[in-house]
């Protein structure tokens, strides 16, 4: 089940009101109407572009926009992550050697400390702006479509290429400003492409997967041009690359305009409410006798042919099989709905919020700064510059590949654990992690790189499907966007980081490895307590509903002791 069906399943059958606890939980379980009580298509709000239904698209269009979608989306979704594998290249360049002391250009060393931070925050930047982008962006879908959308992030990649590619030759620095552009095309690209689920509503899951795949293994953009790089005894340097790379989202535009859908799919619920008014068309015709008498074929078989071509795109109208199914899964939750219905202030000053918000701020300033610094770690830890490379290596090779790995895994788990569960193994896996990127030993820096990379797909993941349970849909963009935003801009704190560790630590990680462990292990157990907590009163209260609800059953008197 993928995340989207999860979500959109939580919000469907979700409650639209307040209530006492117990009233509440009495609803989210016996109800299971399929829509919204409120539930407007976004067709008809005011702005939103028309959407389409799939089956009104040939089966081979649909393919080709997929497949096309993974094509763009691996070679452009996510590649600034790629950074750890781009940034040996500009050191090679000499990017920001200018900003080094004649005394450190003296000693010859490898980076200077104003040079590390410069380019360290060429990435903080990309990571910050990825992470903010994403509440515009979803703005802008929904107001423009996703045509336009995956239009605006081609020129936003082509111009942060040609400043890259031109960035030694301008009177500014173009480094940072068109790393920032690249970072931002690609949640344009990426998100717009999310609709496509619902080109095969039965197979959503598999598309959305491949679609998250294509993101995770887009940062093996940049190792691929640093093994080209290398091969080429760096003739190809970084401006022959990002010219080149101009071929990308010169595709993306041609593809946008002669193969995309300029409107997003009609999703699972449009779908069911199109079947149904068209059933409701045809019932009436059929009671009005004179009607019936004077329709004709024209009229009659375009709304029957309607219900047949849902039918078989859906595999039913109904889905009440998937509905129960979805139901077994949100009641394994255990805080399934509890802020399902609540005002968004409510939700956001909440304890659910304020907690996932800490500990989602922390947990990616950590995966950022460790990305950003993993070679000087290791240079440090391990007192060698060469198994600190072959430590960068690796992990370059493992990011992408990891990503992939943990997709069909991570679904599986999120669907049939408790929330409770999932969060204590994301805080226990996360502490490991801290723990190892402490230790000086070679076992341990590949021990924590395997456990990094699976962890950083489940962690994103969770969070969501965390917004998703939780808070339900109806204001998942929101509270989710919120809490990506509020992460990204804290990212900023990774230039002090980088000062702590290179000025006031003389380069070791430990001390600040350690202050964003605890930090983390802190928040992290508070959180997992609370939910559990939660989870026990929620369950408890069902039980007490359960128990008023069951029918009185007589006891049989006894006579003659018989």
């Amino acid at each position: 089940m993928s995340l989207l069906e999860r979500v959109t399943s939580c919000e469907s059958i979700s409650p639209d009101r307040g209530g006492s606890p117990s009233e509440f939980i009495r609803d989210r379980t016996l109800s299971f109407n399929p829509l919204p009580r409120s539930w407007v298509s976004p067709s008809v709000e005011k702005n939103a572009p028309e959407t389409v239904g799939a089956f009104e698209v040939s089966r081979s269009k649909r393919i080709l926009q997929v497949v096309t979608a993974a094509i763009y989306c691996l070679f452009s979704a996510g590649i600034v992550f790629g950074y750890a594998a781009l940034k040996p290249i500009l050191i090679r360049e000499g990017v920001y050697r200018n900003y080094c002391t004649e005394e450190e250009l003296e000693k010859g060393m490898r980076t200077c400390f104003d040079q590390e931070i410069r380019l360290n925050l060429m990435f903080t930047v990309a990571a910050v702006g990825t992470n903010v982008a994403a509440l515009p962006i979803g703005a802008i879908l929904d107001i423009l479509g996703p045509r336009v959308c995956g239009i605006i992030g081609s020129f936003l990649l082509a111009s942060g290429a040609l400043l890259f590619a031109f960035a030694w030759q301008l009177p500014f620095d173009g480094f940072i400003p068109g790393y920032l552009l690249l970072a931002l095309g690609g949640p344009f690209v990426f998100i717009s492409s999310f609709q496509l689920s619902n080109t095969f509503p039965k197979h959503s899951g598999l598309i959305l997967a491949l679609l998250t795949g294509a993101f995770d293994s887009s940062s093996a953009v940049f190792l691929v041009y640093r093994m080209i790089y290398q091969w080429s005894n760096t003739t190809f340097w970084p401006k022959k690359f990002f010219l080149a790379y101009l071929a990308i989202p010169g595709f993306i535009l041609l593809v946008q305009i002669f193969v995309m859908p300029k409107a997003s799919y009609k999703t699972v619920g449009e779908l069911v409410k199109q079947a149904k008014d068209a059933e409701e068309a045809i019932y009436d015709d059929q009671l009005d006798e004179h009607t019936a008498l004077l329709r004709d074929e024209r009229r009659e078989n375009p709304q029957k042919q309607v219900i047949t071509e849902i039918t078989d795109l859906l595999g039913s109208t109904k889905g009440g099989s998937q509905r129960k199914k979805e139901k077994d899964k949100n009641s394994i939750s255990g805080v399934w709905g509890v802020m399902h219905g609540k005002t968004i202030s409510q939700q956001i000053l909440s304890p659910w919020f304020i907690l996932i918000a800490l500990f989602t701020i922390i947990q990616m300033t950590r995966i950022n700064f460790f990305v950003a610094t993993i070679r000087p770690q290791y240079e440090y830890l391990l007192s060698s510059y060469e198994k600190a490379v072959e430590i960068n290596t690796f992990f370059d090779v493992a990011l992408p590949i990891g990503g992939l790995l943990s997709i069909p895994f991570i679904g599986l788990i999120l669907d049939h654990t408790s929330t409770f569960s999932v969060l204590l193994v994301l805080v226990t896996t996360a502490t490991i992690i801290g723990v190892l990127g402490c230790l000086p030993y070679t076992w341990a820096a590949y021990t924590n790189v395997c456990l990094f990379v699976l962890y950083r797909p489940f962690y994103y993941t969770t969070v969501s499907d965390y917004s998703a349970k939780v808070f339900g849909f109806r204001n998942f963009g929101t509270v989710y966007g919120l809490i990506i935003c509020l992460a990204g801009l804290f990212n900023f704190s990774q230039s002090g980081l980088d000062a702590l560790l290179h000025k006031v630590f003389k380069g070791s990680p430990v001390p600040v490895n350690i202050m964003l462990l605890g930090s983390a292990f802190v928040v992290g157990t508070a959180l997992c307590a609370f939910v559990g907590l939660q989870a026990r009163h929620i369950e408890r209260i069902e039980l007490e509903d359960e128990a008023e609800e069951a029918p009185e059953v007589p006891i049989p008197v006894m006579q003659n002791g018989r």
